[in-house]
């Protein structure tokens, strides 16, 4: 017997990889509430923005489940099917497991084995349905990968539960492809890696740029390697590692003698970073860290790019940010959710605040990020808050809560700047029409998709941007604001029903869930169409009470024109093409 997984970036026929998305990982002794919280963004221009739900089951004995690459649809293979799947929402399942990632790439021979099933999408969603901790999804993980090899690229992944919150990054071992009776393997099957669990009351981030460096070893009562895989149950363990992850950098000549257990360095050996992984990855990383504690500004020339130093004996960068740090206060979920909508404001590298940015103070840069100008190259910002987001989300663990109300996806589509983060609990049996899959595709509008009315709004507000995106903020800070003030009374009603009628409290959540999506698009629908009347043709029309002897009378209507500091610009490009003369 075949179970089909379809994943809905197969139908995108997408050709590349997500590759710039963005997590901040919350413990729960550094939140304002005490839950865990992990934030994702899947930033790829192709990716189209949708809830993925796939429902509980059960299966018989043999059962074979066929792999999908999750980014191109491409057939991987077959791997067997668990006997129990979970209910998943998105990135979270009802036991409260949530699983982000980013793509750090990291050395390219080690990418591709073209003999491997499991992808990174695959290994997320997969695990996803049979995770009932953080612990057992790493377990899964690296077991997966280790039987069925690893196909994909350098990643990062966020992966935490009601009570811990982790880091793994994982990287394939490259093809050394031999014939055998079975066919063709590869000798280097499977992947290196290493996870590492954020101490309680701290924070982390990644952003495409590998970061875990120095760990403890097995030879640590709090570290464990996988050949002892199954005491990463014990509370103490906050540390795993691949067996081999040394020994196949000294193999590959990655490293040299200097380098030995004590200060041997994952990020540094297979994703050492540059120019470009500072300032396009690590940036986003010091701009969420710099907004939750003080001392920061010693790592900005790092987080620029522009003051990389390595040390003489290992050739490791010595001058990077920490990977976890501990926040000044508690950090809440609006702190998760707004940081997820920087633009680098308040730097030097402020994108509002160049010409790029226009006369209407952009900060947002069309695609390619490098370019050219006599033979000199130069670089957009890359910042947190992108145009090309498919969606994002910011998941709350609460484990004060039953794990069927515990945890919330608080899910928007399209650039965070300008989403609403709706919550949808991991339990729910179905998914708002507005987020559905199915529901318009990356080349299919859909007059009632969430993605594609998020996109008009945040489209049209990149053409005047300091006038129509406070709106948007004011819009936007009003509903998020309303569904946190119903959150708790849902919880309380849940709560009341699931130990009498446990089908009913799932019904109550489903229905407040899909509800609100769909209530969601309607509300952004119309606010759209407020907006398009307020701004069309460069006017801004206010509405004017009509005296009671008008039948009509004209809205007011305002031309706010442009800045100073842009028409000194027109002034020194034209010369006096357009000056007034008697």
């Amino acid at each position: 017997m075949k179970i089909r997984l379809l994943f809905s970036a197969m139908l995108l026929a997408a050709t590349q990889q997500v590759m710039a998305c963005t997590n901040f990982l919350v413990t729960k002794g550094a939140s304002a509430d005490g839950s865990c919280m992990v934030s994702y963004a899947a930033d790829s221009h192709t990716l189209y923005g949708e809830l993925y739900h796939w429902a509980a089951a059960t299966y018989a004995t043999g059962t074979m489940l066929d792999i999908y690459d999750w980014d191109t649809g491409r057939f991987m293979g077959q791997i067997d099917q668990a006997e129990k799947t979970y209910n998943v929402v998105g990135n979270m399942n009802e036991n409260q497991v949530v699983i982000g990632e980013t793509t750090f790439g990291g050395r390219e021979e080690l990418w591709g084995d073209s003999t491997a099933i499991m992808d990174y999408g695959s290994l997320i969603y997969v695990t996803l349905q049979r995770a009932t901790s953080a612990r057992e999804a790493i377990k899964i993980m690296v077991e997966l990968v280790a039987k069925y090899g690893y196909a994909s690229e350098g990643e990062s992944f966020s992966i935490a539960d009601a009570n811990e919150v982790w880091i793994l990054e994982m990287i394939g071992k490259g093809i050394d492809l031999q014939k055998t009776k079975k066919g063709i393997v590869n000798r280097n099957k499977g992947a290196v890696w290493v996870a590492r669990q954020i101490p309680d009351g701290y924070v982390c981030a990644h952003a495409n740029q590998a970061r875990i460096t120095t760990f403890p070893w097995n030879d640590n009562p709090t570290s464990i390697a996988f050949s002892q895989i199954d005491k990463i149950f014990d509370p103490n363990i906050t540390t795993v590692y691949a067996d081999d992850v040394m020994d196949f950098a000294r193999a590959k000549k990655y490293i040299n003698n200097n380098v030995t257990k004590e200060n041997f360095s994952f990020s540094d050996t297979y994703a050492p970073v540059d120019f470009t992984g500072a300032r396009a990855c690590e940036i986003r990383v010091w701009a969420f860290f710099d907004g939750v504690a003080k001392g920061m500004n010693q790592y900005w020339e790092y987080a620029k790019g522009t003051n990389i130093s390595h040390d003489a004996a290992t050739g490791y960068a010595n001058n990077r940010m920490p990977l976890w740090i501990k926040p000044d206060e508690k950090v809440s979920l609006n702190k998760v959710m707004n940081s997820m909508r920087n633009h680098l404001e308040g730097t030097e590298l402020d994108m509002r605040n160049d010409i790029g940015a226009g006369p209407w103070h952009c900060p947002y840069r069309w695609r390619p990020m490098n370019w050219t100008v006599d033979s000199v190259e130069y670089i957009n910002e890359r910042a947190t808050a992108t145009q090309q987001t498919g969606f994002s989300f910011v998941a709350q663990c609460r484990n004060w809560l039953p794990n069927g109300i515990g945890g919330i996806i608080w899910f928007g589509v399209d650039d965070c700047a300008s989403t609403v983060y709706c919550p949808m609990y991991s339990s729910i049996t179905a998914v708002p029409h507005a987020f559905e899959v199915g529901n318009g595709s990356i080349m299919e509008f859909s007059d009632n998709a969430a993605f594609w009315i998020f996109n008009q709004v945040t489209n049209l507000a990149y053409t005047r941007y300091s006038l129509i995106h406070p709106e948007i903020e004011q819009k936007q800070a009003e509903l998020e604001q309303m569904y946190q003030d119903y959150v708790p009374a849902m919880d309380k009603a849940a709560l009341e029903l699931i130990g009498k009628n446990p089908k009913l409290a799932l019904n109550l959540l489903t229905d407040f869930s899909v509800n609100a999506g769909n209530d969601l698009a309607k509300t952004w629908s119309d606010f759209y169409k407020q907006l398009f009347i307020k701004y069309m043709d460069g006017n801004v029309k206010t509405p004017t009470q009509k005296p009671d002897n008008y039948k009509y009378f004209a809205p007011k209507v305002e031309w706010p024109g442009y800045d100073e500091r842009w028409y000194r610009d027109v002034v020194n490009e034209t010369g006096d093409k357009l000056k007034v003369t008697e």
